[in-house]
């Protein structure tokens, strides 16, 4: 559900977009830590949120780190 609104910020498609890894942060709704294969070797780690449900928000996509590896800790950022 984030995969368009990361590509329209980086301004490119990806052909692969698989969830390898993810943490959650239970705030005022939750936050979502995930690590995304895009392609070759490229990792991404987006985080996340998702509102309470009396909101009745869609899932955005709140900050991501480009640049990782598959065996780069995913941490709170």
């Amino acid at each position: 559900k984030v995969k368009s609104q990361l590509e329209e910020k980086e301004g490119k498609t990806f052909d692969v977009f698989t969830a390898v890894e993810f943490k959650t942060q239970v705030v005022a709704g939750t936050n979502y830590f995930i690590k995304v294969h895009v392609g070759n070797d490229e990792f991404m780690h987006l985080r996340v949120f998702k509102s309470l449900p009396h909101e009745n928000k869609p899932l955005s996509l709140h900050s991501y780190q480009g640049s990782k590896a598959k065996h780069d800790e995913l941490a709170y950022f």
